[in-house]
């Protein structure tokens, strides 16, 4: 969520970034939160006066009992009794009006950083870098399913039959390089100097309403009825979330956490879940990490962990390419945003397998985190970056890694994780 005070002061800012995300037709927003927002500061000035009335009455009041001036003493008691249930009826208006204010600011986009690519939609986001070499198969490449299967290290059956579409069971050598990447995003993420922690997989409806910008929450968060609780789409939820409403001291930013969880996301809509597979399913697993730290070195972090994410898949050999995220398909919260793709021998083509993303103050704002420089409370920024999401790992792997006799090489970086273990065989 955007500052107020931004909109007060450059309105014209606020909608040449929204004309810039080709949201002209949201435009309205702006002169809406312009109107809610005088609306509720004139009645900040009427509650003002009336404390002001109030004080000077009871200075009345003094000097009248002091005059032993009994009638007109009680004159201004009453006259006084009847301020305090005038500034609760406002207040009441305030909290009214400010709650209607904070709802459109919150459907205000983030200021975009100049780097950001101005396009309409993921078309038109911007290639910044590839890394990595291609390599050439002399046989047809296979597909993660027919290989995982043919391995007898995957069981997609079994998990529609307990669980639906878009769940897995994956055993033996399989389930071992999942645990091994897990592990290697870690140890890389500690050597980085990051702080690892352990986070709850249910948070409350108020941190989930308030840490993300999840355009229809109802098709991707899973909700657990009677209780407002809802399972995480990520740790980073739980790990932002930590600080809600909390005043950090300057003196331990920035501060710098990683944490592994399972991920649990409904999936309802264009995309959906895969009938069978790890590409996209409701059930996963990632290593995160998020940084809050002062205005002037948030820069500094995007560019800090944007190198950790490439370093982690460099590790792994895989042909990679970093893509800046352009003006319309930057989510609202986001100052900027680079995603990391991995070349799919299969498809002839690059997949999404993690994203970097600066948010300033926007998320900072909407969870009331703030600090203090110099007896100053400001908002510090706010960052997120997958280090990895194992399942999407795991497809690049069998398919980049495979061999003509169906088995597949592990990565020198994960074989200390392994075992030692060079090649994952066909199960025996």
């Amino acid at each position: 969520m955007i500052d107020i005070n931004l909109v007060r002061e450059n309105s014209e800012l606020v909608k040449e970034n929204m004309k810039k995300k080709f949201q002209q037709d949201r435009l309205i927003l702006v002169n809406k939160v312009l109107e809610l927002d005088e609306n509720w500061r004139k009645l900040k000035y009427d509650e003002d006066d009336l404390r002001s009335e109030r004080n000077k009455i009871s200075k009345k009041i003094g000097k009248c009992i002091k005059r032993g001036d009994k009638e007109k003493t009680d004159k201004l008691k009453i006259k006084a009794k009847k301020i305090p249930e005038k500034i609760e009826k406002i207040q009441e208006k305030q909290k009214e009006e400010k709650e209607k204010r904070d709802e459109i600011l919150g459907k205000l986009p983030n200021i975009m950083s100049s780097k950001v690519p101005i396009g309409k939609d993921d078309s038109e986001n911007v290639v910044e870098a590839e890394y990595g070499t291609k390599k050439e198969f002399d046989f047809k490449v296979v597909g993660h399913v027919e290989l995982a299967e043919k391995l007898g290290l995957a069981d997609f059956e079994s998990s529609r039959d307990t669980s639906g579409a878009g769940f897995y069971y994956i055993e033996g050598d399989l389930a071992l390089l999942n645990m091994a990447l897990i592990n290697y995003a870690r140890d890389m993420m500690i050597k980085n100097g990051f702080t690892y922690v352990e986070t709850p997989y249910l948070l409350g409806n108020n941190v989930i309403n308030r840490v993300t910008d999840l355009h229809d929450q109802e098709n991707m968060v899973f909700r657990i009825k009677n209780d407002d609780l809802s399972l995480i789409g990520t740790s980073e939820h739980s790990l932002i979330g930590r600080f809600i409403d909390k005043e950090i001291n300057i003196k331990d930013l920035p501060i710098m956490h990683t944490s592994y969880s399972m991920c649990f996301r409904r999936e309802i809509g264009s995309h959906g879940i895969d009938e069978k597979g790890l590409f996209r399913t409701h059930q996963f697993n990632k290593q995160e990490m998020i940084v809050i730290c002062l205005p002037e070195d948030s820069d500094k972090y995007f560019e800090k962990m944007k190198k950790i994410s490439i370093e982690i898949f460099k590790g792994l050999e895989l042909p990679i390419r970093v893509l800046k995220i352009c003006s319309g398909d930057l989510g609202n919260l986001k100052y900027e945003q680079i995603d990391l793709e991995v070349w799919s021998p299969r498809r002839k083509d690059y997949f999404e397998i993690t994203s970097c993303s600066n948010l300033t103050t926007a998320q900072a704002n909407k969870l009331g985190i703030s600090t203090r420089v110099k007896g100053e409370r400001i908002t510090p920024h706010t960052l997120n970056n997958t280090a990895i999401a194992t399942s999407r790992a795991l497809v690049a792997i069998l398919e980049n890694h495979q061999n003509k006799d169906g088995s597949v090489n592990i990565p020198k970086v994960l074989q200390p994780y392994m075992g030692g273990k060079k090649k994952i065989e066909v199960k025996k």
